[in-house]
């Protein structure tokens, strides 16, 4: 039997250190490897014959096929462990990629990136319930903050890594150098994350366990506003790499990668976002990054190149403020409902994968319709629906602060 519930790890606890640059290891691969593709859609379209919409299809199948793994990984942890899945689900997709890296033709590339997808489901799937159980509660904004900042610098670190590498020899030895980092990552996750102190196995219900996380209408609202966002968000990043390589700017592979630089905010941002709403509360600052991401595309869609890298960067800032938070509010809500934590994570993500999938995918037609104006006309909505989101959860009963 499981021992008695041990008070969580703190700020200056080992413990809590190894937790947070364990996880961080962990987002920072996931995010890598999920999005290497992107600084290469254009070198992908020429190489393997297909449009610019096609060629971004090999972000959407791996964004579906970790959406769709999310519906089930939530409850495999319920069932075997929070740390045994996140171990092996980056050291599977790790592996994997590297398999994309010699892949003969478009399709088999295809299939590679939708088993990557379902492979790293394991990863964000729990990492915030496992933040919810190890570490103190007046601590969980604050180290999903963390977490969350991992994952965009491993978003901007495979993109610079894709687009330095494909400048000196093609998009395989980009995505290859992109699986090492990720390879990299996944030893850093066996070693440094503590074994579960406060994990009770569950036997699962899946209908039962899945319905209850689909009755609380602040838990509905945050699935919503998730989807929106990021979808706002990786349109945006899509639609960029073709307009940045494109005339009149014709920035190379490796010059397009350097502007993803610009992570570095977004990890700063969330972090920050983490610490406010410890103090301020989630409601309060939700809303706010809304406001940011929704002027960042506005400013984007100015002609010269560097109000172009400050609309993303102000995009970026908003966009993981929203995430960083709200990822770890609906951990923190379920908990207060009653309802499994592990679910309530795996839905949030499914919802903010679908998104991903989705509305990431239709920014190459909106690009190839009407340009730059048709994906900034597409993230703007998307940001303001996400926005008065966040507004309805001012409304929603309490339940977690």
């Amino acid at each position: 039997m499981h021992q008695s519930v041990a008070v969580g790890y703190r700020p200056g606890d080992t413990e809590y250190r190894r937790i947070s640059v364990g996880l961080f290891a962990a987002g920072m691969a996931t995010f890598a490897l999920l999005y290497s593709t992107q600084p290469l859609l254009p070198e992908l379209a020429d190489a393997f014959h297909v449009s610019p919409s096609q060629s971004a299809i090999s972000m959407s199948v791996a964004t579906l096929g970790l959406g769709l793994a999310l519906l089930i990984a939530g409850n495999i942890s319920e069932r075997i462990g929070r740390i045994t899945l996140m171990r092996w689900s980056v050291a599977a997709c790790s592996a994997i990629a590297l398999l994309c890296a010699f892949a003969p033709t478009w399709n088999t590339l295809l299939v590679l990136r939708g088993l990557q997808g379902i492979a790293m489901a394991g990863l964000p799937a729990v990492a915030m319930a496992y933040l919810r159980e190890e570490v103190h509660s007046a601590s969980h904004a604050r180290a999903s903050g963390l977490y969350v900042a991992g994952t965009g610098v491993g978003s901007m670190t495979g993109r610079l890594i894709a687009g330095a590498l494909e400048d000196l020899g093609g998009w395989r030895l980009a995505l290859a150098g992109v699986a090492l980092l990720g390879a990299a990552c996944a030893v850093a996750v066996w070693m440094l994350l503590p074994a579960s102190r406060n994990f009770v196995p569950r036997s699962a219900r899946p209908r039962a366990q899945f319905g209850s996380v689909l009755r609380d209408p602040g838990l509905l609202a945050l699935y919503a506003m998730a989807a929106t966002v990021v979808g706002g968000f990786v349109a945006v990043y899509n639609g960029a790499v073709f307009r940045l390589t494109d005339s009149p700017y014709s920035l190379s592979s490796g010059a397009t990668g350097l502007v993803f630089t610009v992570y570095l905010l977004g990890s700063f941002s969330s972090a920050t976002a983490g610490r406010l709403a410890d103090r301020f509360g989630r409601r309060a600052v939700v809303p706010v990054g809304g406001v940011v991401a929704l002027v960042g595309v506005a400013v984007t869609l100015a002609a010269p190149l560097p109000l172009i890298v400050l609309g993303l960067a102000l995009l970026t800032a908003g966009f993981f403020a929203v995430h960083g938070v709200g990822s770890g509010w609906v951990p923190a809500r379920a908990h207060a409902a009653g309802v499994g934590t592990g679910q309530a994570s795996s839905m949030y993500l499914f919802s903010f994968y679908l998104g991903s999938s989705v509305f990431g995918g239709l920014a190459g037609t909106a690009w190839s319709r009407a340009g730059w104006s048709g994906v900034a006309l597409e993230a703007g909505v998307l940001f303001a629906i996400a926005l008065v989101l966040s507004l309805v959860l001012k409304a929603v009963p309490r339940l977690d602060g």
